[in-house]
């Protein structure tokens, strides 16, 4: 079974091959192309590919189902055997698997379950290749250097189980991140965009953001640490709210470990976390940020289970109007909470805000700081869901509705339910990149976010 083997082919075989109870197969086809820069040059790009096969092998047993999971890449004709033999007999060694269900059954077959995986290449850059040729020139122009990488992926998932699912999802993604330094580089200034094809990103528009930011930074202000009202960029939001949905587990919050504990026992859920008409909500059909409309899990966890591979994914809204309406379920966790089932999607959207945009939101304020993006984001305090992390790439003061300068960066602690429950205007979402969590998790859309006291609680010396 060579590289040349088709994806649905390896997943009948391996289930063929399978002799437990039951038997998940999903197979990732990756293809990936990338550009990287540095000195307002271009010094590498390649093309990669790769195949992973995991194999969940089930087995019930008079305590319960057990389960084992094994996945292995480069899988040939001689591994495959191996590889199903494995996760059966890791299966057969295990405890019965908490959130043992039953396998998902009666799923709407993919309609191009047998066709070939799509592939990205280098063609992805055929217009934004020349197109930052062009920033590079302005960018010498203006006496600045620019720095970055353009990555694009495209994943075909093929996932068949023993109760008949046979279902395909193709998934392509992309992040262009462009760092702009003065020639001494004091200065520095970043700007990030999330893309399917890098035919939405202009390396042009982003030049001249950073440009501009990077002329902010010519007058330089100290400031001590303390509270600042604090315009949240989009990307900074998407961090903190990101980690606010990976933080979200029904089960934890029931058992009183998280922020959506209730305290007596029980969830949060029903309670109004923001004053402001906000939804926080994930939907594998919304377009532009398109992701797989059923549950692929290549292992169980707290906020996923193996058992709920295939399921269907409806749009879901975590925080509906200001008020928290689901958390993150399996089948399993569901039954245990009695909250309905709500598994994790590969999106996520803040709406409901205003129309203004974050220039319009600086030109309303009267004295605050302006963010470029967040950094190094750790957790603290899981039962307030406190995080602290750094600023990076410029703070801005903005007094009397203009940027004055560049201020020192800072090392914050807040919490992005706290965060919620303080916010006096959210502005208007747009597609955006996390710099955090870029590397897991990239598509999503924010808006900016208005702080009147965003915790600065020390000065940090980086850029």
């Amino acid at each position: 079974m060579s590289r040349s083997s088709k994806p649905h082919e390896i997943v009948e075989r391996a289930l063929e091959l399978s002799t437990a109870d039951g038997c998940v197969v999903i197979a990732d086809e990756h293809s990936s192309a990338n550009l990287r820069w540095a000195g307002n040059a271009l010094t590498t790009n390649g093309v990669t590919r790769g195949r992973t096969l995991t194999v969940i092998a089930t087995v019930d047993g008079a305590e319960g189902t057990a389960s084992g999971v094994v996945s292995r890449s480069a899988v040939t004709a001689d591994d495959l055997e191996p590889l199903v033999r494995a996760a059966e007999a890791a299966a057969r060694g295990a405890e019965p698997a908490e959130d043992a269900q039953p396998l998902v059954e009666g799923v709407q077959a993919s309609p191009d379950f047998t066709d070939a995986p799509a592939e990205t290449s280098s063609a992805v850059f055929a217009d934004f290749a020349p197109a930052l040729g062009e920033a590079f020139a302005r960018a010498r122009a203006g006496e600045r250097q620019l720095y970055g990488f353009a990555n694009h992926e495209l994943t075909s998932t093929y996932l068949g189980t023993s109760t008949g699912l046979r279902l395909r999802h193709d998934q392509p993604g992309g992040t262009l991140e462009l760092n702009a330094k003065s020639p001494d580089r004091s200065r520095s200034a970043w700007a990030g965009r999330s893309t399917r094809d890098f035919k939405d990103v202009d390396p042009a528009l982003l030049d001249a953001e950073l440009a501009q930011r990077l002329g902010w930074a010519e007058r330089r202000i100290e400031l001590p640490a303390g509270r600042y009202e604090t315009l949240l960029p989009p990307t900074a939001v998407a961090d903190l709210l990101i980690y606010q949905l990976w933080s979200s587990a029904a089960r934890d919050a029931a058992e009183g470990r998280t922020v959506f504990s209730k305290p007596g026992g029980g969830t949060r859920v029903g309670e109004r976390l923001s004053p402001l008409p906000l939804t926080l909500r994930s939907d594998p059909n919304e377009p532009g940020l398109e992701s797989a409309p059923f549950v692929i899990a290549h292992a169980s966890g707290d906020d996923a289970s193996v058992f709920d591979n295939g399921l269907p994914l409806p749009p879901t809204d975590w925080v509906r109007g200001g008020k928290l309406e689901h958390l993150v379920t399996t089948r399993h966790s569901a039954a245990l909470t009695g909250l309905p089932v709500a598994p994790g999607a590969g999106n996520l959207i803040l709406d409901g805000g205003g129309e203004r945009s974050l220039e319009e939101m600086v030109s309303a304020t009267a004295r605050g700081l302006l963010l470029t993006c967040l950094w190094y984001i750790r957790e603290v305090d899981p039962a307030t869901l406190l995080l602290t992390g750094l600023t990076r790439d410029g703070v801005y003061l903005v007094e009397n509705g203009e940027v004055v300068g560049e201020v020192n960066n800072f090392r914050f602690n807040e919490s992005p339910v706290d965060l919620l429950s303080r916010a006096s205007e959210a502005g208007r979402t747009e597609k955006t990149l996390p710099r955090e969590w870029g590397d897991w998790f990239t598509r999503a859309a924010m808006p900016a976010v208005r702080v009147p006291d965003f915790n600065m609680s020390s000065v940090s010396q980086g850029v």
